[in-house]
């Protein structure tokens, strides 16, 4: 295990700063002059160039790139261009918001769909198992910034019981403002993913529940609840955490629709006004922490899986003898 650890850790760092370089190259790809937004419109061409020297982008990419990844090195997003304030604790205020609304969902969506998706295979025969079936499938087809819409206009403004949108001024200082803020967008997130996860639950039930080693179990007189307990459950999770692991990595990544959607300050919004703005280091701070986010999602996804599945540890255990 600790040779498997130190593989998935140096293929991490491998793969973190290969996203590195794309992510920088293809941003000094895209249409487009920083500069711009740091002088007024009509600007002559000795303030465009005082200001690309001011930021820097006028020395040779691979110097700025070298700059780039020292200041990483050093645990420093860079300064943004248009504020000139640091990008990594304006990173870090945002994840105060997009952390607690993406967990938040990722946990409800498990809570609904692990129990709706195992009573859909298991009862995939009955109407109401079809049923579940089918509404599973036309969540999936929801686009979410609708059923956000749908959820502000039953809940806020007909009900008036939650607000439409926006976070608290003091933020976390406040918590029941905090938390009332994000019940819709949690549950708007939660009801696609979970629409999502119901179908890979009942897939992964339907795997085992035709299985020999449940149905040898049932032969030896255990119980159909004590069966899928000590042999089914195991075998289901497996596949079903690789799932999972993408869900929580995707929903982390696609939160600038919902926080778009009910003006919440994260992660997202950030994203949009530093690319609406040409802001170079905002830009690469929020994708450069998004992607080690989901870098390690995936690691910890990897390594519960080896920890639950026997038979991936004995591979496991093969390839390091």
């Amino acid at each position: 295990m600790g040779r498997y650890l130190l593989r998935r850790l140096a293929f991490l760092v491998v793969s973190l700063a290969m996203a590195s370089v794309v992510l920088f190259v293809l941003l000094r790809l895209l249409p487009g002059d920083p500069a711009n937004a740091l002088t007024s419109v009509g600007a002559g061409p000795e303030q465009i160039a005082a200001a690309r020297h001011s930021i820097g982008s006028d020395r040779p990419l691979p110097e700025q790139f070298t700059h780039w990844l020292g200041q990483l090195a050093c645990g420093d997003l860079g300064t943004s261009f248009v504020s000139s304030l640091p990008v990594g604790p304006e990173v870090t205020a945002r994840l105060n918001v997009t952390v607690p609304l993406t967990l938040a969902a990722f946990v409800l969506a498990v809570l609904v769909a692990v129990p709706v998706g195992f009573l859909a295979a298991h009862k995939r025969h009955t109407w109401y198992g079809a049923l579940l079936s089918g509404v599973s499938q036309l969540g999936m087809a929801v686009p979410v910034f609708w059923l956000g819409m749908i959820l502000i206009a039953v809940f806020a403004l007909n009900a008036g019981w939650l607000p439409a949108g926006g976070f608290p001024q003091d933020g976390w200082a406040a918590p029941a403002d905090a938390v009332r803020s994000l019940v819709l967008p949690v549950v708007t997130i939660a009801l696609v993913m979970s629409a999502s996860l119901i179908r890979y639950v009942r897939s992964a039930t339907l795997d085992v529940l035709g299985s020999d080693h449940l149905r040898t179990a049932r032969a030896l007189g255990a119980s159909f609840p004590a069966a899928m307990w000590r042999h089914g459950l195991r075998n289901a999770s497996v596949p079903v955490i690789s799932v999972l692991g993408i869900e929580l990595a995707s929903t982390l990544l696609g939160a600038v629709v919902v926080e778009s959607v009910y003006a919440l300050p994260g992660l997202g919004s950030l994203l949009a006004t530093g690319i609406a703005q040409h802001d170079y280091p905002v830009i690469q701070g929020v994708l450069f922490v998004s992607t080690l986010a989901v870098l390690l999602i995936g690691f910890v996804a990897d390594l519960v899986q080896r920890i639950i599945d026997p038979r991936l540890r004995g591979r496991l255990s093969g390839g390091a003898r």
